[in-house]
């Protein structure tokens, strides 16, 4: 190795071990390599908190123009994706948390979605000069995921919606030719260099009516934070579709109905309240108790299965929505995260009952949706492939 692909192992060191006699690399970072040092140094560097308890801690203080200074700094040596991994961790680590009650912090803010889960954690508590700006920062955020997310979710559920409908004595306009095609290849007359359609098959006129009853269903205790947030905005791209009637419903112990806020998702974020307990069993009575079609309906339960209600009623209720024909999902997170921690129990019973718990990333959940509406296998994480 050259003597400057050395210099640069030994930066590129430094710059992880963070300095001290333990590092052993002798380089002193210099320019704006000991700005991004401080930045890390601030938020992860070696000293008692100034509260007790953990070892590591950071030079921020409960000083806000500190804080401000940083949050500057880590947006300018720092990509977007580990700011926010940065901002996360100095909530978490540091109790930051009291300061994105200043208009201030929450302008110098990376925004994205578990900033909003923290926000709507801390609303109630917030001052009135701050909500406005905390509801600037919430709608940032939901547009950009809506953005992401609406035009491949109604394009995925209106083929869906079609291909359920589809009917065996189709109009000319109707017909679905590809599919007419494969179901009458045996009837290939090579002579003729033709198919005799002796089956036709065609999709369901375009109806005005709604094909398709959709029930979400969101455990809103402080574990699902991100969940909450992705899925108030599919809530809201499903209530647009005219051919589907959504319901959206949020609960801990008590059970709230969101469903005349689906016309922005952000009313819907700001009608949560995220944190305490978990009644499963309360909520899915509430909306079994609104199902008026079951073969044409759709339950999406989003919990990590943690019951703090009675666990066989609500497993009698899963097993009776079954019965009569609606579509049962559970979901055990809707967030770009993976498998969160669950109950197990709760999930084997479930499975037992035919509904598999699973969680589910956002670019996912529309063939997931998909696949409930045709009534076909849900596409699982493990097994699907990709998007």
């Amino acid at each position: 190795m050259n003597a400057t692909g050395h210099d640069e192992r030994l930066r590129r060191w430094r710059m992880v071990l963070g300095g001290g006699e333990a590092d052993g690399t002798g380089h002193a970072p210099a320019g704006t390599d000991a700005a991004m040092d401080g930045a890390l140094t601030a938020l992860y560097g070696q000293g008692p908190r100034p509260s007790g308890g953990r070892d590591r801690s950071a030079g921020l203080g409960g000083s806000a123009p500190s804080v401000a200074r940083w949050l500057g700094d880590i947006r300018t040596y720092f990509p977007s994706s580990v700011v926010q991994v940065m901002q996360r961790d100095a909530i978490d680590r540091l109790g930051l948390a009291t300061l994105l009650m200043e208009p201030e912090m929450l302008e110098a803010v990376e925004a994205d979605v578990h900033l909003v889960g923290t926000l709507l954690s801390l609303h109630k508590a917030m001052p009135e000069t701050t909500k406005e700006t905390a509801r600037a920062v919430v709608r940032k955020v939901v547009e950009d995921v809506e953005k992401r997310l609406a035009t491949r979710t109604r394009a995925t559920l209106t083929g869906a919606l079609d291909r359920s409908a589809r009917i065996s004595r189709p109009r000319h306009r109707d017909i679905d030719w590809d599919r007419t095609i494969r179901a009458n290849l045996k009837n290939y007359l090579p002579e003729h260099r033709t198919v005799v359609p002796e089956r036709l098959i065609g999709y369901g006129r375009a109806a005005r009516t709604v094909k398709k009853d959709v029930v979400l269903c969101i455990d809103q205790s402080g574990s699902m934070a991100a969940s909450v947030v992705y899925a108030s905005v599919f809530g809201a791209v499903l209530a647009s579709m005219r051919s589907l009637a959504t319901r959206l419903v949020v609960f801990d112990t008590a059970v709230v109905d969101l469903t005349d806020r689906l016309d922005d998702p952000v009313d819907v974020l700001f009608g949560t309240q995220l944190g305490g307990g978990t009644d499963i069993n309360r909520a899915l009575a509430y909306c079994q108790s609104r199902i008026t079609r079951p073969a044409d309906t759709v339950v999406v339960l989003i919990s990590d299965l943690y019951e703090g209600g009675i666990r066989d009623e609500m497993l009698k209720r899963v097993a009776a929505m079954k019965a009569a024909g609606v579509q049962f999902v559970a979901l055990l997170a809707l967030s770009d995260e993976g498998a969160p921690a669950y109950d197990r129990e709760h999930a084997a019973a479930l499975a037992a009952l035919g509904a598999p718990a699973f969680a589910c990333t956002p670019d996912l959940f529309p063939e997931v949706m998909a696949a409930a509406i045709e009534k076909r296998p849900l596409p699982r994480p493990d097994t699907a492939a990709p998007l």
